[in-house]
Parts: structure tokens; C-alpha cells; sequence
């Protein structure tokens, strides 16, 4: 039976790069949660493999069965979720299932777990450092950014309801550090 690692953070502080370094582990038989969403399908996306594309009612409908760990209406009728059956079905298969998910859908999939689970909470050395890594990505206009800080200033307040906080000031460090956590709790 594979056990469950979830990584949040705010954005940019670096969580997708030390997540997609860890999935270079074979060793490690780590596989991301594949989640749900309604949003119809980008590029060559396909059904099963990045999402489970279902629409806005059958999402409702999944709500009202309580099949969902977490999910979020993200814009009106734009749902994302992680489905219970989908998390046990990869975990019989013993993989180490892999969630890459917001503060608040960290805190619920843990509560869920409890002890079967591993929260990481990968936190930046500050908001100072995050604000000048959002800024050098050129990804987002100015307001987007700051929108982005406000929300990291909250999801830092939740960062002690985490398992394991790892800082990335130095992301080979960091990568290192939470390398040798999943290990430990995997073995």
C-alpha cells in the first residue's frame, strides 16, 4: 500500500521544481494524484492521464456524494478536486501518491489521513524573496503579484499545521532535504 506526500506552498517559492526533482526517483515510486477538474481539456491534456475531465453537474453531483478529499470552485462553474477513490485506487497499487495542492487542500487531505500521510509546507526565505522571484518570472502583471503576496502572507500563517517545513533559500539544499524526508517516511 503506497502512502501519501502533500506539498504546499505559496506560489513561488519553488514547491513544482522540487517536486518534478523528486519524480526523477524511481526508487522512490512516487505518482501525483491525478485530480478532477470541469475545465475542458488544453493542448494534448488527455482524460485520465493529467485531469479527469467531468462537467460543472457531474462535479456538483461528485460534491454531494462526499467522493472528494478537497476541492475548490476556483471561478464560477471551474472546479478542481482530488477524488478519494482515485487516491486509494493508485495507493493499492502502491504508489506513492504525490499531491500538489493549496494550504487549505493540504490541511483537509491530512486531516483526512492523519498518520498515512506526510505534509511538507516548502516555505522562501521571506516575502521579500518571493516578491523579487514573482517579479523575475515576468509571468504576472503587478496587481497579480501582489495578490499572490497577500495570499502567501496567509499561507504562511498555516505553515505550523504542516508535518515538515523545508526553506528554500538554496534550491539544491532544498531539494536534498526534502529528498531525504520522503525517503525516511516512505521506508
Amino acid at each position: 500500500m503506497g502512502k501519501l506526500i502533500i506539498f504546499s506552498a505559496p506560489s513561488g517559492s519553488g514547491k513544482s521544481t522540487i517536486i518534478n526533482r523528486l519524480m526523477q526517483h524511481p526508487e522512490l515510486h512516487l505518482a501525483f494524484s491525478i485530480s478532477c477538474t470541469s475545465r475542458q481539456p488544453r493542448g494534448t491534456e488527455q482524460n485520465g492521464v493529467e485531469y479527469f475531465f467531468i462537467t460543472p453537474e457531474e462535479f456538483r453531483e461528485r460534491i454531494a456524494r462526499d467522493e472528494f478529499l478537497e476541492y475548490e470552485e476556483v471561478y464560477q462553474d471551474r472546479f478542481y478536486g482530488t477524488l478519494k477513490q482515485q487516491v486509494e485506487t493508485q495507493a493499492a497499487r502502491g504508489e506513492n501518491v504525490v499531491f500538489d495542492v493549496d494550504v487549505k487542500g493540504g490541511c483537509n487531505i491530512k486531516q483526512y489521513y492523519g498518520d498515512r500521510a506526510l505534509s511538507i509546507f516548502i516555505q522562501p526565505p521571506s516575502i521579500e524573496e518571493l516578491r523579487r522571484r514573482l517579479t523575475g518570472r515576468a509571468t504576472d502583471a503587478p496587481e497579480v503579484i501582489e495578490q499572490r503576496i497577500e495570499r502567501a502572507t496567509f499561507e504562511l500563517s498555516q505553515a505550523s499545521k504542516f508535518d515538515r517545513i523545508v526553506i528554500n533559500d538554496n534550491l539544491d539544499k532544498a531539494v536534498e532535504e526534502t529528498l531525504q524526508i520522503v525517503k525516511e517516511f516512505i521506508k
